[in-house]
């Protein structure tokens, strides 16, 4: 068997080396774009099952999910259950935005009535003090049973936490079994994003936005893998093909 070797032309070898890396590279970056449509096309089928799923019948507090893995499937499903609010557990999650301003995220568990079990619910948002960074609203007082009309979603989102665990009435994030087990709560793993609509006048805002899946920074990505496969493989035509044959003429 004989071996392949690069011809001792050092011209000619250093065409096929240049050949060869560019071809690497083109076959990498189209394949790279390619990833990301197909990446876009998967956010864009769960974004439909995800728009589907708010035009189907509402879960029954009976019904939420107790484990992760079904409360995946009833994500973004409608809700309205009535409980009692466990008010001494209010936190207020800091650093969260709405309407491009900065302020708290409150949640408060909800002991259910129709249900075994306790449901964290995204009241909605208040904007932080200027003055008194520390200084959080008083809400109104409801001791009774309330209703509560929304949407299933998941607990809220992290931010990056220089602090590390998390506890008082200020928090940056919420983990939901430390959570449980320091109120000694049941809770499910799921939580309530309370609607405008039907919410008493508490002073909260509850201008929530729809998941963003992000469907256009995949297309972005992909834009930008093509650009740079066809940079690659027009620099490699202008001076490994154009540039020699217009010298060739002079």
């Amino acid at each position: 068997m004989t071996a392949t070797h690069l011809p001792r032309d050092p011209s000619r070898r250093r065409a096929i080396i240049v050949l060869v890396a560019a071809t690497l590279v083109v076959a990498g970056t189209a394949r790279l774009g390619v990833w990301q449509l197909d990446r876009a096309a998967q956010k864009e089928a769960l974004q439909q099952s995800l728009d589907t799923r708010s035009q189907l019948l509402p879960v029954a507090a009976a019904m939420l999910a107790d484990t992760a893995e079904a409360a995946d499937e009833q994500h973004y499903r409608r809700t309205a259950v009535r409980g009692h609010w466990v008010s001494t557990a209010t936190v207020f999650l800091d650093n969260r935005q709405m309407d491009a301003r900065q302020g708290f995220f409150v949640v408060t568990p909800l002991r259910l009535s129709d249900a075994p079990g306790v449901v964290l619910v995204q009241r909605g948002w208040t904007p932080r003090d200027l003055l008194d960074r520390t200084k959080v609203p008083r809400l109104p007082d409801e001791p009774g049973e309330v209703t509560v009309v929304g949407h299933i979603a998941p607990p809220p989102g992290r931010l990056y936490d220089f602090a590390g665990a998390a506890s008082g009435v200020i928090r940056q994030n919420l983990d939901v079994a430390a959570f449980a087990q320091e109120f000694s709560l049941q809770l499910k793993p799921l939580s309530i994003v309370q609607d405008a609509e039907g919410a008493p006048q508490d002073g909260l805002l509850r201008q929530w936005p729809r998941p963003d899946l992000g469907i256009q920074q995949h297309y972005g990505y992909a834009f930008q893998w093509f650009a740079l496969c066809a940079l690659m493989t027009g620099l490699y035509v202008w001076f490994q093909l154009v540039q020699p044959r217009l010298r060739s003429k002079r």
